[in-house]
């Protein structure tokens, strides 16, 4: 793997951006996409920020691109990442993010992107949404709802994480075993991780996912997933069934389709 791709849903991709990219609404914010070679970005701001937002973007891009062609293995591997760390902010991130929860640094890079892009947008607005592909960093001074995107299961989009006041910002991010391109050795639909690093959220959304083969794992890979130092709450969704735990609440989403 040359460029890390970040944000492309597979088929059906149409069906999938139109249903996801309804996941968090902030009233007042004007929303932007940007799109710059395989990241594609929805942002919500308090005004457009289409230049700043693609600069970031290119900035991390070529970090993460110039680390892979210095350790070509970095962007294949499953296990925590041991080599020495001399790398730019963004790839130490995500290298402590994948150590932390036992998984490939690469797990982590959507959740990097996001925090990376909306942190520098703070510079410019005081409330910031950066979605990319399912993976959200929040900065807002209230809670902040967000829907579950959980495929086929017939909980789809029926119930939402109400998040914590974000504080300097935090991160909700989805990993799916039947839904997306995230790569996960389990079958969830979906798992839901909340953390103050987006970078983690990411990486333990994969990790506690890759632990789940039907719904009578939940539990177990919730208790896993509660150890991850960072974690501060999780949601898993697995065909009929949901478990939660943390600084999570499940509300119901009022005229939101399956």
């Amino acid at each position: 793997m040359n460029k890390p791709s970040d944000s492309q849903p597979h088929s059906p991709a149409h069906d999938f951006e139109r249903t996801y990219r309804q996941r968090v609404g902030s009233v007042g914010l004007h929303a932007f996409q940007v799109v710059c070679q395989e990241t594609d970005l929805m942002v919500q701001a308090d005004r457009l920020l289409e230049q700043e937002t693609r600069e970031q973007v290119l900035v991390c891009r070529g970090q993460i691109d110039g680390y892979i062609q210095r350790y070509p293995d970095f962007a294949a591997t499953l296990e925590p990442w041991q080599k020495p760390v001399f790398a730019p902010e963004i790839v130490r991130d995500m290298i402590a993010a994948g150590s932390a929860a036992g998984v490939g640094p690469m797990a982590a890079v959507a959740g990097a992107v996001a925090e990376s892009v909306g942190r520098k947008l703070l510079d410019y607005s005081r409330h910031v949404v950066v979605e990319n592909g399912g993976d959200i960093f929040i900065k807002a001074n209230g809670p902040v709802v967000a829907g579950i995107f959980a495929g086929k299961s017939p909980l789809n989009m029926k119930m939402g994480i109400k998040v914590p006041r974000a504080g300097d910002g935090i991160g909700l991010c989805t990993s799916s075993g039947t839904v997306g391109h995230s790569l996960s050795a389990g079958s969830a639909d979906a798992v839901c991780v909340v953390s103050h690093s987006c970078a983690l959220a990411d990486a333990a959304a994969t990790s506690i996912g890759n632990r789940i083969r039907s719904p009578q794992d939940i539990k177990t890979a919730i208790g896993f997933g509660k150890r991850i130092s960072g974690v501060l709450g999780i949601v898993v969704v697995a065909g009929r069934e949901i478990g939660a735990w943390g600084q999570v609440e499940l509300v119901p989403l009022q005229g939101k389709k399956g």
